[in-house]
């Protein structure tokens, strides 16, 4: 099974920062974004990991190679520097992400989920693709998404309707749901992944650990500073 990360976005609320440097390459706790996604998901099992690039997108294989220093392998999806969005983005990369249900975590946020816990998930989702195609990792509302996004039903389904969530950027999908989808063209997985979750073949699960999205300068460095105290 494989995994992707998302690292083609322009980080627009990242600026001035973002104008020399991809928002996932930016340092916090003395290591770029992407790097502790990598570690994570490396700990958790997934060591096939492709990243899609665009803004600055040459300085991202220049940084991490091909993934030895971590122990896994790195392939890479190039999309223009202006990047095709996440839907987009998934559906281009898909001849390197296999015929099995695959992770998708974004490269700019800092988390300590276990992404071994999503082995489950996908092989619920390889099982039964027409029943689950498809399983989100959702949140407490951070601050800057206080109405949240989706709800979870009692029986761990994802829903439009009840107490919302913050959708953790975080996700199992089974290639099935792209095939038809546009390549190489800028199209966004939300709200085009509510028809999946409308028709109940979406589950979804609440991790309440730490989890950061990093959007502004500021962001980035509360949480470098909180990083190197408890380094």
């Amino acid at each position: 099974m494989r995994a992707m990360i998302l690292a083609a976005g322009r980080g627009l609320r990242m600026r001035p920062l973002t104008d020399a440097c991809p928002k996932p390459l930016l340092a916090v706790g003395g290591k770029p974004l992407i790097v502790w996604q990598i570690e994570r998901l490396a700990a958790g099992g997934w060591r096939d990991i492709v990243i899609n690039t665009g803004w600055l997108g040459a300085q991202i294989p220049a940084a991490l190679g091909d993934g030895a220093a971590w122990g896994v392998r790195l392939r890479y999806s190039a999309e223009p520097a202006d990047a095709y969005e996440t839907g987009g983005g998934i559906a281009t990369a898909l001849p390197l992400l296999g015929d099995a249900p695959f992770v998708v975590v974004s490269g700019d946020i800092y988390t300590h989920f276990d992404y071994a816990c999503l082995r489950t998930a996908a092989e619920a989702i390889a099982a039964d693709p027409q029943h689950t195609a498809a399983h989100l990792v959702l949140t407490p509302n951070p601050d800057h998404n206080l109405a949240g996004d989706m709800a979870l039903n009692p029986q761990g389904r994802v829903q439009r309707q009840g107490a919302l969530l913050n959708y953790g950027n975080i996700g199992v999908f089974h290639p099935c749901l792209f095939a038809s989808q546009p390549r190489e063209a800028p199209w966004k997985l939300f709200p085009w992944l509510y028809a999946a979750v409308d028709a109940g073949r979406v589950s979804g699960a609440l991790f309440s650990g730490a989890w950061h999205n990093v959007g502004t300068p500021q962001q980035l460095g509360a949480l470098d500073a909180a990083l190197r105290r408890a380094a």
